[in-house]
């Protein structure tokens, strides 16, 4: 998924869930900074004082992380290809229950679930709300992620790809590009090989996996299912209670977002995210006109307001509001969110990871 998945509607199934504009906002903005946060290491300030922070993604073209099985299990599992143990609960396992077969995502697992509950049972924490963007981040990403897995294996392998819901967008080169171009250019980690197929909202496809089963995909399907998850699991988080009966976006509401999700029929992610937000402004959903803004990078970004500059620069002018800062509770809901997947949840599923 991109920004206007990761973003605007994230922004839209909060507010549908009952959050205000301002609770919204943050869970929105943390959600998409999961991809935007490719920076890593300590900041230092003037006065001495330090601050530790993590990555949560990596650029794709950064060959020497995508190729280190370190940093894949470190980022791209718990962020963005969140293990699914073949659907299975603790304790229980996929037939051939190899490493690779119990991390390949699968939408809305076991796993994925717990996730989601120990981000509701963190709900008091001053990061609660920047964890939960987090979450859900990682939770749509089970969707638009599902079959394919956050390390270098031939599991991810992509083969006869193809568009099936003629779209027109990518024409009749796409079937070369993705046969020529990315077999050669892109090791199988997670789904490189499938280009932004599953990442398109609008896309219906087809393609022979690693283990050679064809796999029929219709994103507007899926995104609908994640987004309405997603709400469920924020009204979960309202009532402080992971197996509260809920319900989740309305019939109205949903029918505004499938249909932007079919209509925005363009390669281009920011073009579909302006657009997102456009429809929010002017009041297409239940919730009223809101005006939404996401800069990651620049002066208006949390890492600005936070350290005064979104360069990375030796030392930083130290300023009292640090603490408490967007950016810096961000990345402290980072580090837990990592803790918690790494090493409190996977292990109760038989698996190691970093």
């Amino acid at each position: 998924m991109q920004i206007d998945f990761h973003h605007a509607v994230t922004y839209v199934v909060a507010r549908c869930a009952g959050f205000d504009h301002p609770q919204a906002d943050v869970i929105a903005y943390s959600a998409q900074y999961v991809d935007d946060a490719t920076s890593a290491g300590v900041v230092c300030f003037k006065n001495q004082a330090m601050y530790s922070r993590i990555s949560s993604a990596h650029e794709t073209i950064d060959l020497t992380k995508n190729l280190d099985d370190k940093e894949n299990h470190v980022v791209w599992l718990p962020f963005h290809f969140l293990p699914g143990n073949g659907g299975f609960a603790a304790g229980q396992g996929p037939l051939g229950g190899s490493f690779v077969n119990k991390i390949i995502s699968m939408p809305d697992s076991p796993i994925a679930k717990e996730m989601v509950a120990a981000t509701i049972s963190d709900s008091d924490k001053p990061y609660s709300l920047h964890r939960l963007g987090i979450a859900m981040h990682v939770y749509a990403d089970t969707w638009a992620h599902q079959g394919f897995a956050g390390v270098l294996n031939e599991v991810n392998e992509v083969e006869h790809a193809i568009e099936t819901g003629k779209s027109n967008v990518f024409g009749g080169a796409l079937q070369a590009f993705l046969t020529d171009v990315l077999d050669d250019a892109l090791p199988p980690l997670g789904h490189a090989r499938a280009n932004v197929l599953p990442d398109m909202p609008f896309l219906s496809w087809n393609y022979e996996n690693g283990k050679g089963v064809k796999i029929i995909r219709d994103n507007v399907n899926d995104f609908c299912t994640a987004a309405d998850a997603m709400c469920k699991a924020m009204c979960r988080y309202q009532q402080k209670d992971p197996r509260a009966s809920v319900g989740g976006i309305d019939a109205a509401d949903m029918t505004t977002i499938r249909g932007l999700l079919t209509g925005l029929k363009t390669e281009d992610s920011n073009v579909r995210h302006q657009a997102w937000l456009q429809a929010i402004a002017t009041g297409k959903f239940s919730f009223g006109k809101a005006t939404v803004a996401y800069s990651s990078r620049g002066s208006n970004s949390w890492k600005a307001q936070a350290l005064g500059t979104s360069a990375d620069i030796p030392v930083h002018d130290y300023r009292d509001s640090f603490l408490n800062s967007n950016w810096k509770l961000f990345h402290d809901a980072l580090q837990i969110h990592r803790l918690t997947v790494l090493h409190d949840i996977l292990p109760r599923y038989g698996i190691c990871a970093a």
